[in-house]
């Protein structure tokens, strides 16, 4: 498996490196957000991992055009800056994870396995789920309500396709946490509360059935109104 690395500290450079070649990755080191870009976009990697902090472009906007330009590709932001603004920031730029400074190798090594299986296993003909007037093409990523066509950030879209995948079942926010980014980190839960929020205002905001309903104490539903 071939690993980018965009990463300007040489110790952590280092560090990183090693402990990913010992596990039997291929690594390749990028020390700028510019290098960083270059080598994502005319290469092929299986997973990239980045800095937020880095010279030249920053790893929010580095992981927005990643994304944009190779959308199946997991990143990770590997980053001292731990505070829930930075991980909504960093989540809502495109990264699949994010995982804080100091870190253990074996929680590295779980949360790379998690997404290399999970973009590993994607299907290569078009799925389609429709619940009421909503429909997601699982192959495409893309999303319609009422036949017209809506903008999701791509951490919006893993929180709707999860809970299309597990429509009228309630899913606690730990569920979504745990199932949508594979993280566990201590933030309580008002990250998942801001998230579904966001889909609300894109998904219901202008329908006459509501689609995603709040099970008080319990979490969230995606499910056609009774």
């Amino acid at each position: 498996m071939n690993l980018l690395l965009v990463e300007d500290e040489p110790n952590v450079v280092s560090v990183v490196s090693r402990g990913l070649t010992d596990e039997g990755f291929t690594v390749s080191v990028a020390p700028d957000g510019q290098i960083g870009l270059d080598m994502a976009v005319h290469h092929h990697f299986d997973l990239i991992i980045l800095d937020i902090m880095l010279p030249g472009i920053n790893g929010l906007e580095l992981c927005k055009l990643i994304k944009k330009a190779k959308p199946n590709v997991p990143i990770i932001m590997l980053t001292a800056l731990g505070s829930t603004e930075n991980v909504v920031k960093g989540l809502d730029n495109g990264a699949d994870d994010y995982l804080v400074k100091p870190f253990k190798f074996a929680e590295l090594f779980a949360r790379i396995r998690t997404l290399l299986r999970r973009y590993g296993g994607q299907a290569n003909q078009d799925q389609i789920i429709n619940i009421a007037d909503l429909q997601l093409n699982l192959s495409a990523k893309t999303v319609k309500r009422n036949q017209n066509e809506i903008s999701l950030t791509a951490t919006e879209y893993r929180l709707l396709e999860y809970m299309a995948k597990n429509k009228s079942k309630i899913l606690s926010r730990i569920d979504i946490l745990e199932n949508v980014w594979d993280i566990d980190f201590n933030l309580g839960t008002n990250v998942v509360d801001v998230y579904v929020n966001y889909l609300r205002k894109k998904i219901d905001k202008d329908a006459s059935q509501k689609l995603i309903h709040t099970a008080v104490g319990l979490g969230y539903v995606l499910k056609e109104s009774t």
